[in-house]
C-alpha cells in the first residue's frame, strides 16, 4: 500500500459534460479558480484542458491555456500544473466514405498537439499513449508509435516530466517502450486510465494486470471515470499507486448530488487519511517525481 500519496484533479477535460453540470468551469478564470480550489483542498496537481468560453466545447488554443495557467501561477497557491497534450487526435470517419473524417474530427501532428506546452513549459504534461476506440460511436482516438516517439522527444527536450497515461495495457507496453528506448526521463510517471469505453474496465484486476507490467521505478496513478471515480481512490492507494480525481472523470459526489472539484478532492483526501496515508503536498509531490522542487 502507499501511504504517501498525490492527489491530482483533472478539473473540467473536454467531454461533453456542460450541460450536465454547472459546476464544471468553461472559461480560462473559471478552470483557474477550480485549479486553485482543488490545490486548497489538497491536490498536488491540477490537470488542465480548456475549453471555448462561448461553446463550452473542448479547445486546444494556445492563448486559452496561456491565459488559464497563468492566472494559476499568479496566485498564492501552489500547485503543480499538468497540461493536456491529447487534443488533436480526434478522428470520425465520415459513415458514407470512411477515408474522410466528419466535421467532428481534429487530427493534427506532434508538434501542433504540443503547440501549448512548448509555449508555456508547464511541469508535467500528458503523453496518450495509444490510439482508443472511443465510445460506441464513430470517435476514435489516434496517437501511432510514430506521432508518440516524436512527442516524447520535443517533450523530453523541453524539459516537462510527460504523465503517460495508459488506458489498456497494450498502451502501457507502448509506454514502457518509450520508457526503454530512452525517451523519458525517471522516474517515468504513469496514469492508469479505466472505465473509458473501450479501454480497460475500471475493475481491481485491470488495474492490478496494468500495474504489474510497470518498470520497478515509476510513479504511477489511477482513475475510474463515473460512480467508479471513489472505488478506485482506495484501490489505486492499496496496490501502490497515486490518484486522480476530478469534474473530467466523474461529475457526482454521491447520488443526484453535483460535486465541485473542491469536493472530490475533499472525499478523495479522506479516503487516503482513513486508509492511513496522507496526502503530499505539491513540493512533496515534486520530490516524489524528481522534479525540481519550489
Amino acid at each position: 500500500m502507499n501511504s504517501e500519496v498525490i492527489i491530482s484533479c483533472a478539473v473540467t477535460g473536454a467531454g461533453d459534460s456542460t450541460g450536465r453540470s454547472d459546476k464544471v468551469p468553461v472559461t480560462p478564470q473559471q478552470i483557474a479558480d477550480s485549479a486553485i480550489e482543488a490545490a486548497k483542498a489538497g491536490a498536488a496537481i491540477a490537470h488542465i484542458h480548456v475549453r471555448d468560453p462561448k461553446t463550452g466545447k473542448g479547445s486546444r488554443d494556445v492563448e486559452l491555456f496561456h491565459e488559464t495557467v497563468e492566472i494559476v501561477r499568479a496566485s498564492d497557491t501552489d500547485v503543480i500544473i499538468n497540461l493536456t497534450a491529447g487534443m488533436g487526435g480526434d478522428w470520425s470517419p465520415d459513415p458514407a466514405n470512411p477515408v474522410n473524417g466528419t466535421p467532428d474530427s481534429d487530427m493534427i501532428g506532434p508538434e501542433e498537439r504540443l503547440a501549448h506546452v512548448i509555449a508555456l513549459k508547464p511541469e508535467i504534461c500528458t503523453l496518450d499513449c495509444g490510439s482508443l476506440n472511443f465510445g460506441d460511436a464513430q470517435d476514435l482516438y489516434v496517437a501511432t508509435p510514430p506521432m508518440l516517439r516524436e512527442m516524447a522527444k520535443i517533450i523530453q527536450g523541453l524539459g516537462v516530466k510527460p504523465e503517460m497515461e495508459v488506458f489498456d495495457m497494450g498502451m502501457a507496453w507502448m509506454a514502457n517502450t518509450l520508457v526503454e528506448e530512452g525517451l523519458v526521463d525517471g522516474p517515468p510517471m504513469y496514469q492508469i486510465c479505466l472505465g473509458i469505453p473501450y479501454g480497460a474496465p475500471a475493475t481491481t484486476n485491470s488495474m492490478s494486470a496494468i500495474q504489474n507490467m510497470l518498470p520497478s521505478d515509476a510513479v504511477w496513478a489511477g482513475f475510474g471515470i463515473s460512480r467508479m471515480q471513489m472505488p478506485m481512490v482506495a484501490q489505486a492507494m492499496l496496490l501502490g499507486g497515486n490518484v486522480r480525481v476530478g469534474l473530467e472523470d466523474n461529475l457526482y459526489l454521491d447520488k443526484g448530488v453535483l460535486a465541485t472539484n473542491g469536493d472530490l478532492v475533499t472525499r478523495a483526501k479522506e479516503i487516503v487519511e482513513r486508509l492511513g496515508g496522507r496526502a503530499l503536498s505539491p513540493n512533496e509531490a515534486r520530490k516524489k517525481l524528481g522534479m525540481k522542487e519550489k
